[in-house]
């Protein structure tokens, strides 16, 4: 039976690099770009709301609070939600990942309430599925009270209002709590195979960032390794060179001795000479350190490569999973630039929705054309995605009757009007009338 993963933390000011992770505005390095799109939102935002961000303050903001948010307060608490690796992927093969999801969010709910529970992200591009969570920590109840100067010997308390509602993470995040979360957290997960961590284990949770430094700080502990065993490599081959040298000066030098003695000198240098014995030791360890270092310096550049082929590997699997997917399904591919072309010009993830359901949409508001490279504003306009009434398997975007592209090119045409500048195309067919215009004339002479 594999653990049931619950980590709770406090963010500070707006999150915004979180909510960069999360909506995948930031590609990190451990995502993979090819299953981006089987992520998806698990709590729907209210209308107006288009992203995290937004949302942690539209809850302190409809929160009816008394007080003044401080500058440093915690305004919401990051919640991570997952399983053991090979337990996440047998749920998620056994088809119960939905189940699992609409679990975790009923607990979540039921745990720190519905509307404090403002987004909920269901991440399945990283190696092990998880959902990450935000919670706005509004509570009721009495303030916990806190020391005061004494004043003839009684303490002075501040009156509060216990039934209005308070933004208090250090409330939600007790040591009390944060167990009692574990244990019903973990009573939640008990019918998929996964039961509680350690209580009371010293192990904690490593956060994105840290995974990530803890990431790059490996791979440059690898390269500097190399360069260090390089380094030394070298060193050792120019001390080895040295002192072979060192031998041949000396053996140089005892030629100038007596012709007599010459033979005499060099066999007693070969086997009672302290020096000449004690270089030769020296040669062969640092021979040997050298062969070990050259194996050291192998052995990391295996790994290296290792490394680098099992995530090419993985890679390309996917590759052509997600090509045979498109293969079999090329409505898939089309469904998908449909969806980026909505994003593109501006349609909100509720709108985006409904148009993928073939649903018939009303809007207001401002259209982006990548065409002019501008806005174009919209009232009580409509949307609709259908298919392409000339190339089959094939789907286009219409807004107000016509494809995006002509409702785009009507828009500038209006506006250009509008400010009273002649296209191009009206100023050519004037020109023509009054070339007409001469050529009769002409001719009637």
């Amino acid at each position: 039976m594999g653990y049931a993963v619950l980590h709770l933390e406090k963010t500070a000011g707006t999150d915004s690099g979180m909510s960069a992770h999360i909506e995948r505005t930031i590609t990190p390095k451990n995502a993979d770009p090819t299953r981006t799109h089987l992520n998806r939102e698990l709590v729907r935002f209210p209308d107006g709301v288009e992203s995290r961000t937004e949302a942690i303050q539209h809850r302190l903001d409809t929160a009816n609070l008394k007080r003044k948010i401080g500058k440093n307060q915690v305004r919401a608490i990051r919640a991570l939600l997952t399983g053991s690796p090979e337990d996440m992927k047998r749920i998620q093969t056994q088809g119960r990942l939905d189940e699992w999801c609409s679990d975790n969010l009923k607990w979540l709910r039921d745990t720190f309430g519905k509307e404090n529970v403002v987004s909920a992200v269901l991440h399945m591009d990283e190696t092990t599925p998880h959902i990450h969570a935000t919670l706005i920590p509004i509570v009721t109840g009495e303030r916990r009270k806190a020391r005061t100067k004494q004043d003839d010997g009684k303490r002075k308390y501040r009156k509060k209002d216990s039934s209005a509602n308070r933004l208090c993470a250090d409330d939600v995040m007790t040591r009390v709590n944060l167990k009692a979360y574990q244990d019903s957290y973990a009573q939640c997960m008990q019918g998929y195979g996964l039961k509680r961590g350690i209580d009371g284990s010293e192990a904690k949770h490593m956060t994105n960032s840290q995974y990530y430094r803890d990431l790059l700080n490996q791979s440059e502990s690898i390269q500097k390794d190399i360069k260090n065993l390089s380094a030394e490599r070298e060193q050792a081959e120019k001390e080895l060179s040295q002192i072979k040298s060192e031998i041949k000066t000396n053996e140089l030098k005892s030629e100038v001795v007596n012709v007599t003695t010459k033979a005499v000198k060099r066999v007693s240098s070969l086997f009672d000479n302290k020096e000449v014995r004690q270089k030769e030791q020296e040669i062969k360890a640092l021979t040997d350190e050298n062969h070990n270092l050259k194996q050291e310096i192998n052995r990391l550049n295996n790994h290296i490569q290792q490394i680098e082929k099992e995530h090419k590997e993985e890679t390309e699997k996917l590759k052509s999973t997600l090509d045979k997917i498109f293969s079999l399904f090329p409505i898939i591919k089309e469904w998908l630039r449909i969806e980026g072309l909505c994003r593109i010009i501006g349609f909100g993830k509720d709108i985006i929705k409904e148009l993928l359901h073939r649903k018939t949409v009303t809007f207001s508001g401002s259209l982006y054309s990548p065409e002019f490279q501008r806005h174009f504003s919209a009232e009580h306009s409509t949307a609709k995605v259908e298919p392409h009434p000339e190339e089959r398997e094939k789907l286009r975007l219409t807004i107000d009757g016509v494809n995006d592209t002509e409702w785009f090119r009507n828009k500038r045409t209006e506006f250009l009007q509008k400010v009273g500048i002649k296209q191009r195309k009206a100023q050519q067919e004037e020109q023509r009338k009054r070339n007409k215009t001469v050529k009769n004339s002409i001719e009637k002479i």
